[in-house]
Formats: C-alpha cells, structure tokens, sequence
C-alpha cells in the first residue's frame, strides 16, 4: 500500500477536506482498499496519540483529569437532576487515561448507580457490573480492574467512553477492538453516550466506517466539545 493518508469519499485528503462536514469522510463500505488504509492510518494515529498522552507531565494530567471531573459533574447535576437512582456506566483508567474515580465515588454517595464495563466474551458486547467504593477488583481483559463476576449485572442509562482521539461530529477513535460500538448497538434503549477525552487528542476526521457510531456528548477539560442532545 502507499502509506498516504486516506481521503474522503470526495477524494480529497484531509487537508484539503476539512472544511467539509463530518460525514464527507465516511468512505463507501464497497471499497476494501480505502478502508484498509483507513484501519492503517487509525493504527498509526492511535500510536501517535497513546505516546503523546502517556508524556504528559503527571501534574498536567492530573489538573485535567480534575477538570474533567468538575465539567461531568455539572453536566450530570443540569441534565439529569444529579442522575440519582439512575445507572451510570464509567470506566477505570489505563494508559494515561483521565481518572475519575474519585467522581465515581461522589456520584455513588449521591445515588447513583455506578457500573463498569467488562469483556465477559471476545469480540461480543460488553457487560457492565455494579461498582461501589468497598467492590473488591479482579484482573479483567488486559488486566484492566473489573467488579468480580459475583457482582450484580445493570444495563448503563448513562455510558462513559475514554477516548484516544475525536472529531466533531461526536465520533471517537479507540484502543480498536470495537466493544463500545459492538455495545451501543446491541443495548435497547440505547444510553447516552458520553465520550471524555483530553482536547489535545482531538482530530480532523477519523474517517468513520460503517461500523462507527458516534457519541452523543464528547467532553474535555476546557468543558462540552460536542452535544448533539442540545441541539
């Protein structure tokens, strides 16, 4: 393959088309060589922002992370009356993620119903399990910390996605498995999704595919990026 960069479905690279909205760069499902070399270029933009975010200064990803936090919980308290009661699904950090256990606590001791996803099956939907401060975390799928499967299962109202990059257009580039995707699609009614990332991993386009369904919230430190609820 050539190692270009992939272009839209008009022909034009990306920075000729980035004018063009969102959906000008998803590339027609018939064309196998154009979504190889957008499954290349995803890899090597997923590696370029993996390296990136795990050099962050502590102390900076830190003050994002609190930000990050504050800006979720304002969101949840204006658009859900504080979401008590209601099931929350979040996640635990890995990779340099932002970390917002210390919120998922908070928003347990006000009533909310805190899960976390799990990969009880390979290339299947995630399930989600109940976490409060006192579960006591077992190794899951790439050692990520997981609720034991003692724990009871809840379908999430509210879904939180870490993300490794994003575009307008609420659409989210992740670690590549396609689990949360797999997720969204297959849970009825469908949460609202939240994608929470840092603003410096933002993209032009990731070229959606097929597959791809986009977020209906993408937060950042500076605040809501993206709302297609609001509108």
């Amino acid at each position: 393959m050539t190692g270009k960069p992939p272009q839209d479905r008009h022909g034009l690279p990306p920075s000729r088309a980035a004018a063009r909205a969102p959906d000008a760069f998803a590339p027609p499902p018939t064309d196998p060589q154009q979504t190889t070399e957008v499954a290349r270029w995803r890899k090597s933009e997923r590696r370029r922002l993996l390296a990136a975010r795990g050099a962050m200064r502590v102390a900076d990803r830190q003050a994002a992370s609190a930000a990050l936090a504050t800006h979720l919980a304002d969101l949840i308290a204006g658009r859900w009356g504080g979401a008590g009661g209601r099931v929350l699904s979040a996640f635990w950090p890995i990779k340099g993620e932002p970390d917002l256990r210390a919120l998922m606590a908070a928003l347990h001791g006000s009533g909310v119903i805190i899960a976390l996803p799990v990969v009880e099956t390979k290339a299947a939907p995630l399930a989600f399990r109940l976490w409060t401060p006192e579960t006591r975390m077992v190794r899951g799928d790439w050692n990520i910390p997981v609720p034991p499967d003692t724990a009871e299962r809840v379908q999430p109202e509210i879904a939180l996605a870490p993300l490794v990059g994003w575009a307008e257009g609420g659409w989210r580039l992740g670690y590549g498995g396609g689990y949360f995707d797999r997720t969204l699609a297959s849970l009825s009614p469908r949460p609202v999704s939240i994608g929470i990332g840092f603003g410096s991993s933002r993209l032009q386009t990731i070229f959606p595919q097929p597959h791809d369904i986009p977020l209906d919230i993408i937060l950042a430190e500076n605040g809501v990026a993206f709302d297609r609820t609001a509108r």
